[in-house]
Protein backbone atom coordinates (compact mmCIF):
# COMPACT_ATOMS: atom_id res chain seq x y z
CA UNK A 1 0.00 0.00 0.00
CA UNK A 2 3.00 2.30 1.03
CA UNK A 3 4.61 2.09 -2.27
CA UNK A 4 1.11 2.42 -4.33
CA UNK A 5 0.69 5.50 -2.53
CA UNK A 6 4.17 6.69 -2.97
CA UNK A 7 4.00 5.62 -6.73
CA UNK A 8 0.87 7.74 -7.13
CA UNK A 9 2.53 10.53 -5.55
CA UNK A 10 5.02 10.81 -7.87
CA UNK A 11 3.19 10.87 -10.89
CA UNK A 12 0.67 13.45 -9.38
CA UNK A 13 3.50 16.65 -9.66
CA UNK A 14 4.03 15.76 -13.45
CA UNK A 15 0.41 15.56 -13.83
CA UNK A 16 -0.61 19.29 -11.88
CA UNK A 17 2.99 20.76 -13.89
CA UNK A 18 0.64 20.08 -17.16
CA UNK A 19 -2.40 20.57 -15.41
CA UNK A 20 -1.37 23.95 -14.90
CA UNK A 21 -0.02 24.53 -18.42
CA UNK A 22 -3.16 23.46 -20.25
CA UNK A 23 -5.08 25.99 -17.58
CA UNK A 24 -2.81 29.04 -18.41
CA UNK A 25 -3.01 28.50 -21.92
CA UNK A 26 -6.99 27.78 -22.17
CA UNK A 27 -7.44 31.12 -20.19
CA UNK A 28 -5.10 32.91 -22.43
CA UNK A 29 -7.03 31.58 -25.49
CA UNK A 30 -9.55 34.60 -25.92
CA UNK A 31 -8.79 37.96 -27.54
CA UNK A 32 -7.32 40.20 -25.86
CA UNK A 33 -6.34 40.60 -22.33
CA UNK A 34 -7.63 42.02 -18.66
CA UNK A 35 -5.92 45.58 -18.99
CA UNK A 36 -7.35 45.59 -22.80
CA UNK A 37 -10.89 45.25 -22.18
CA UNK A 38 -10.15 47.13 -19.02
CA UNK A 39 -8.68 50.02 -20.77
CA UNK A 40 -11.96 49.67 -22.98
CA UNK A 41 -13.77 49.91 -20.44
CA UNK A 42 -12.73 53.57 -18.77
CA UNK A 43 -12.75 54.40 -22.19
CA UNK A 44 -16.63 53.73 -22.96
CA UNK A 45 -16.98 55.65 -19.86
CA UNK A 46 -15.08 58.43 -20.63
CA UNK A 47 -12.03 57.88 -17.95
CA UNK A 48 -8.51 58.33 -18.91
CA UNK A 49 -5.83 55.65 -18.12
CA UNK A 50 -2.28 57.10 -17.43
CA UNK A 51 0.12 55.10 -20.14
CA UNK A 52 3.04 55.15 -17.14
CA UNK A 53 0.65 53.07 -14.88
CA UNK A 54 -0.41 50.77 -17.78
CA UNK A 55 3.74 50.04 -18.70
CA UNK A 56 3.90 49.26 -14.88
CA UNK A 57 1.20 47.14 -14.91
CA UNK A 58 2.48 45.50 -18.39
CA UNK A 59 5.82 44.88 -16.69
CA UNK A 60 5.01 43.55 -13.32
CA UNK A 61 2.31 41.25 -15.09
CA UNK A 62 4.35 40.33 -18.76
CA UNK A 63 1.41 41.34 -20.69
CA UNK A 64 2.61 41.62 -24.34
CA UNK A 65 5.44 39.15 -23.60
CA UNK A 66 5.63 35.23 -24.71
CA UNK A 67 3.04 33.31 -23.05
CA UNK A 68 5.38 31.05 -21.31
CA UNK A 69 7.04 33.66 -19.68
CA UNK A 70 3.94 34.95 -18.13
CA UNK A 71 3.23 31.09 -17.35
CA UNK A 72 6.85 30.73 -15.32
CA UNK A 73 5.56 34.22 -14.12
CA UNK A 74 2.95 32.86 -12.12
CA UNK A 75 4.04 29.08 -11.15
CA UNK A 76 7.31 30.28 -10.17
CA UNK A 77 5.87 32.66 -7.65
CA UNK A 78 3.17 29.65 -6.37
CA UNK A 79 6.39 27.22 -6.25
CA UNK A 80 9.22 29.49 -4.58
CA UNK A 81 7.05 32.23 -2.71
CA UNK A 82 3.80 31.00 -2.43
CA UNK A 83 2.69 33.67 -4.10
CA UNK A 84 -0.34 33.06 -6.39
CA UNK A 85 -0.50 36.33 -8.08
CA UNK A 86 -2.48 39.39 -7.93
CA UNK A 87 -6.03 39.80 -8.76
CA UNK A 88 -6.14 42.36 -11.41
CA UNK A 89 -9.94 42.91 -11.08
CA UNK A 90 -9.96 43.21 -7.46
CA UNK A 91 -6.77 44.62 -7.11
CA UNK A 92 -6.24 42.53 -4.41
CA UNK A 93 -3.72 39.24 -3.55
CA UNK A 94 -5.35 36.02 -4.85
CA UNK A 95 -4.50 33.74 -2.09
CA UNK A 96 -6.50 36.41 0.17
CA UNK A 97 -9.94 36.97 -2.22
CA UNK A 98 -9.63 32.29 -2.55
CA UNK A 99 -9.69 32.41 1.69
CA UNK A 100 -12.31 34.69 1.78
CA UNK A 101 -14.80 32.46 0.56
CA UNK A 102 -13.09 29.15 1.04
CA UNK A 103 -14.52 28.91 4.31
CA UNK A 104 -18.21 29.54 3.02
CA UNK A 105 -17.51 27.11 0.20
CA UNK A 106 -16.42 24.42 2.08
CA UNK A 107 -19.08 24.64 4.82
CA UNK A 108 -21.87 24.33 2.37
CA UNK A 109 -20.58 21.78 0.07
CA UNK A 110 -19.62 19.42 2.92
CA UNK A 111 -22.86 19.86 3.98
CA UNK A 112 -24.75 19.19 0.91
CA UNK A 113 -22.39 16.05 0.42
CA UNK A 114 -23.22 15.11 3.76
CA UNK A 115 -27.11 15.29 3.34
CA UNK A 116 -27.26 13.29 -0.13
CA UNK A 117 -25.55 10.66 1.45
CA UNK A 118 -27.67 10.42 5.17
CA UNK A 119 -31.05 10.73 2.81
CA UNK A 120 -29.87 8.38 -0.40
CA UNK A 121 -28.09 5.69 1.46
CA UNK A 122 -31.56 4.64 3.68
CA UNK A 123 -33.70 5.69 0.89
CA UNK A 124 -32.01 3.56 -2.17
CA UNK A 125 -31.61 0.42 0.27
CA UNK A 126 -35.50 0.79 1.43
CA UNK A 127 -36.69 1.28 -2.31
CA UNK A 128 -34.41 -1.81 -3.42
CA UNK A 129 -35.67 -3.79 -0.32
CA UNK A 130 -39.44 -2.84 -1.05
CA UNK A 131 -39.16 -3.20 -4.79
CA UNK A 132 -42.38 -2.31 -6.61
CA UNK A 133 -44.22 -0.75 -3.87
CA UNK A 134 -45.68 2.45 -3.51
CA UNK A 135 -43.34 4.15 -1.45
CA UNK A 136 -40.62 2.97 -3.80
CA UNK A 137 -42.68 4.16 -6.82
CA UNK A 138 -43.50 7.48 -5.57
CA UNK A 139 -39.36 7.58 -4.49
CA UNK A 140 -38.66 6.41 -8.00
CA UNK A 141 -40.58 9.31 -8.74
CA UNK A 142 -39.12 12.09 -6.84
CA UNK A 143 -35.96 10.90 -7.79
CA UNK A 144 -36.82 10.95 -11.51
CA UNK A 145 -37.56 14.95 -11.22
CA UNK A 146 -34.67 15.19 -9.00
CA UNK A 147 -32.07 13.85 -11.85
CA UNK A 148 -33.99 15.88 -14.11
CA UNK A 149 -34.69 19.29 -12.94
CA UNK A 150 -31.46 21.84 -13.19
CA UNK A 151 -30.16 23.23 -9.96
CA UNK A 152 -30.32 26.72 -10.80
CA UNK A 153 -34.23 25.98 -12.17
CA UNK A 154 -35.37 24.83 -8.85
CA UNK A 155 -33.60 27.99 -6.98
CA UNK A 156 -35.22 30.18 -9.41
CA UNK A 157 -38.84 28.50 -8.45
CA UNK A 158 -37.95 28.78 -5.09
CA UNK A 159 -36.78 32.30 -4.73
CA UNK A 160 -39.71 33.44 -6.41
CA UNK A 161 -42.73 31.24 -4.79
CA UNK A 162 -40.92 32.70 -1.19
CA UNK A 163 -40.90 36.07 -2.49
CA UNK A 164 -44.27 36.01 -3.89
CA UNK A 165 -46.10 33.94 -1.00
CA UNK A 166 -43.85 34.07 1.61
CA UNK A 167 -42.62 38.01 1.35
CA UNK A 168 -38.77 36.30 2.54
CA UNK A 169 -35.45 36.98 0.68
CA UNK A 170 -34.22 33.74 0.60
CA UNK A 171 -30.77 35.13 -1.44
CA UNK A 172 -27.03 35.23 0.38
CA UNK A 173 -26.02 33.38 3.22
CA UNK A 174 -26.40 35.96 5.35
CA UNK A 175 -28.78 38.75 6.57
CA UNK A 176 -27.67 42.36 4.67
CA UNK A 177 -26.41 43.51 7.99
CA UNK A 178 -24.41 40.94 8.95
CA UNK A 179 -22.49 40.54 4.93
CA UNK A 180 -19.38 42.77 6.04
CA UNK A 181 -19.22 42.48 9.72
CA UNK A 182 -16.42 40.20 11.36
CA UNK A 183 -17.50 36.33 12.93
CA UNK A 184 -19.84 36.17 15.98
CA UNK A 185 -22.42 34.31 17.39
CA UNK A 186 -25.08 36.34 16.01
CA UNK A 187 -23.56 35.94 12.32
CA UNK A 188 -23.43 32.68 12.87
CA UNK A 189 -27.20 31.68 13.81
CA UNK A 190 -28.37 34.07 10.74
CA UNK A 191 -25.99 32.07 8.66
CA UNK A 192 -27.67 28.69 10.05
CA UNK A 193 -30.80 30.16 8.98
CA UNK A 194 -30.12 31.31 5.41
CA UNK A 195 -27.93 28.07 4.48
CA UNK A 196 -30.35 25.27 4.86
CA UNK A 197 -32.42 26.52 2.07
CA UNK A 198 -28.88 26.32 -0.29
CA UNK A 199 -28.52 23.19 1.02
CA UNK A 200 -31.51 21.70 0.26
CA UNK A 201 -31.43 23.16 -3.77
CA UNK A 202 -27.95 21.90 -3.60
CA UNK A 203 -28.52 18.24 -2.45
CA UNK A 204 -31.66 17.84 -4.38
CA UNK A 205 -30.35 16.84 -7.96
CA UNK A 206 -27.39 14.83 -6.37
CA UNK A 207 -29.64 13.24 -3.49
CA UNK A 208 -32.04 11.87 -6.67
CA UNK A 209 -28.97 10.63 -8.42
CA UNK A 210 -27.63 8.50 -5.40
CA UNK A 211 -30.66 6.88 -4.64
CA UNK A 212 -30.90 5.51 -8.13
CA UNK A 213 -27.35 4.45 -7.53
CA UNK A 214 -28.08 2.74 -4.33
CA UNK A 215 -31.08 1.30 -5.53
CA UNK A 216 -29.66 -0.59 -8.82
CA UNK A 217 -26.54 -1.98 -6.83
CA UNK A 218 -28.32 -2.91 -3.93
CA UNK A 219 -30.88 -4.78 -6.27
CA UNK A 220 -27.74 -6.19 -8.62
CA UNK A 221 -26.29 -7.70 -5.18
CA UNK A 222 -29.50 -9.23 -3.75
CA UNK A 223 -29.37 -11.39 -6.96
CA UNK A 224 -26.50 -13.05 -6.56
CA UNK A 225 -25.44 -16.32 -5.14
CA UNK A 226 -23.82 -15.09 -2.43
CA UNK A 227 -26.98 -13.46 -0.88
CA UNK A 228 -28.79 -17.21 -1.40
CA UNK A 229 -26.35 -19.05 0.40
CA UNK A 230 -25.94 -16.70 3.35
CA UNK A 231 -29.84 -16.80 3.49
CA UNK A 232 -29.51 -20.68 3.72
CA UNK A 233 -27.34 -20.38 6.24
CA UNK A 234 -29.39 -18.33 8.97
CA UNK A 235 -28.67 -15.10 8.88
CA UNK A 236 -30.88 -12.28 9.89
CA UNK A 237 -31.71 -10.51 7.15
CA UNK A 238 -30.95 -6.87 8.52
CA UNK A 239 -27.09 -8.05 9.06
CA UNK A 240 -27.19 -10.02 5.72
CA UNK A 241 -28.16 -6.75 3.38
CA UNK A 242 -26.29 -4.35 5.64
CA UNK A 243 -22.95 -6.42 5.57
CA UNK A 244 -22.92 -7.68 2.18
CA UNK A 245 -25.03 -6.13 -0.26
CA UNK A 246 -25.20 -2.52 0.97
CA UNK A 247 -21.81 -2.20 1.37
CA UNK A 248 -20.63 -3.80 -2.21
CA UNK A 249 -23.36 -1.11 -3.30
CA UNK A 250 -21.69 2.31 -1.95
CA UNK A 251 -18.37 1.97 -3.83
CA UNK A 252 -19.73 4.44 -6.02
CA UNK A 253 -19.71 6.75 -2.84
CA UNK A 254 -16.07 5.88 -2.64
CA UNK A 255 -15.30 6.20 -6.08
CA UNK A 256 -16.36 9.78 -6.35
CA UNK A 257 -14.86 11.02 -3.70
CA UNK A 258 -12.37 12.97 -6.44
CA UNK A 259 -15.22 15.19 -7.46
CA UNK A 260 -16.51 15.57 -4.51
CA UNK A 261 -13.13 17.01 -3.23
CA UNK A 262 -13.34 19.46 -6.39
CA UNK A 263 -16.79 20.61 -5.51
CA UNK A 264 -15.57 21.48 -2.36
CA UNK A 265 -14.26 24.68 -3.89
CA UNK A 266 -16.41 24.97 -7.14
CA UNK A 267 -19.96 24.27 -5.39
CA UNK A 268 -22.85 24.32 -7.73
CA UNK A 269 -21.92 27.80 -9.84
CA UNK A 270 -24.98 28.61 -11.60
CA UNK A 271 -27.04 27.71 -8.51
CA UNK A 272 -24.56 30.14 -6.19
CA UNK A 273 -25.19 32.67 -8.78
CA UNK A 274 -29.03 32.68 -8.61
CA UNK A 275 -29.02 32.44 -5.34
CA UNK A 276 -26.05 34.97 -4.71
CA UNK A 277 -24.16 32.76 -2.22
CA UNK A 278 -20.75 34.44 -1.02
CA UNK A 279 -18.98 31.29 -2.34
CA UNK A 280 -15.83 30.68 -4.43
CA UNK A 281 -18.27 29.77 -7.79
CA UNK A 282 -19.41 32.78 -8.72
CA UNK A 283 -16.27 34.38 -7.80
CA UNK A 284 -14.24 31.67 -10.16
CA UNK A 285 -16.75 32.12 -13.18
CA UNK A 286 -16.23 35.84 -12.89
CA UNK A 287 -12.44 35.34 -13.26
CA UNK A 288 -12.81 33.58 -16.22
CA UNK A 289 -14.91 36.08 -18.22
CA UNK A 290 -13.09 38.58 -17.35
CA UNK A 291 -9.80 37.27 -18.30
CA UNK A 292 -8.52 37.44 -14.81
CA UNK A 293 -5.82 35.07 -15.33
CA UNK A 294 -4.05 34.46 -12.08
CA UNK A 295 -7.34 34.17 -10.21
CA UNK A 296 -8.65 32.03 -12.54
CA UNK A 297 -5.32 30.38 -13.16
CA UNK A 298 -5.28 29.32 -9.56
CA UNK A 299 -8.65 28.34 -9.18
CA UNK A 300 -8.38 25.74 -11.81
CA UNK A 301 -4.93 24.30 -10.23
CA UNK A 302 -6.67 24.26 -7.18
CA UNK A 303 -9.31 22.48 -8.78
CA UNK A 304 -7.31 20.03 -10.48
CA UNK A 305 -4.96 19.70 -7.57
CA UNK A 306 -8.00 18.57 -5.57
CA UNK A 307 -9.35 16.01 -8.39
CA UNK A 308 -5.99 14.26 -8.38
CA UNK A 309 -5.70 13.77 -4.47
CA UNK A 310 -9.61 12.79 -4.42
CA UNK A 311 -8.68 10.28 -6.90
CA UNK A 312 -5.93 8.57 -4.91
CA UNK A 313 -8.66 8.63 -2.00
CA UNK A 314 -10.94 7.27 -3.66
CA UNK A 315 -8.83 4.21 -4.89
CA UNK A 316 -7.83 3.96 -1.40
CA UNK A 317 -10.96 3.87 0.16
CA UNK A 318 -12.15 1.46 -2.13
CA UNK A 319 -9.58 -1.20 -1.64
CA UNK A 320 -10.58 -0.65 1.91
CA UNK A 321 -14.02 -1.20 1.70
CA UNK A 322 -14.41 -3.55 -1.35
CA UNK A 323 -11.99 -6.75 -0.40
CA UNK A 324 -12.29 -7.95 -4.31
CA UNK A 325 -10.06 -4.96 -5.01
CA UNK A 326 -6.64 -4.85 -4.70
CA UNK A 327 -3.83 -2.05 -5.70
CA UNK A 328 -1.20 -3.86 -6.89
CA UNK A 329 -1.08 -5.87 -10.52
Amino acid sequence: MLRYILRRVGIMIPTLMVVSIVSFVIIQLPPGDFLSSYIAQLSMQGDYVDQDILDALERRYGMGQPIYVQYWKWISGIILRGDWGQSMEWEKPVKDLIWERIGLTMVLSSSTMLFSWLVSIPVGVYSATHQYSLLDYALSFVSFVGRGMPGFLLALIVMYFAMTVLKLNVGGLFSTEYILVPWSWAKFVDMAKHIWIAILILAFGSTAGLIRITRANTLDELRKPYVTTARAKGVKENRLILKYPVRVALNPFFSTVGWSLANLISGSTLVAAVLSLQTTGPMMLRALTSQDMYLAGSFLLLLSALTVIGTLLSDILLAWVDPRIRLGG
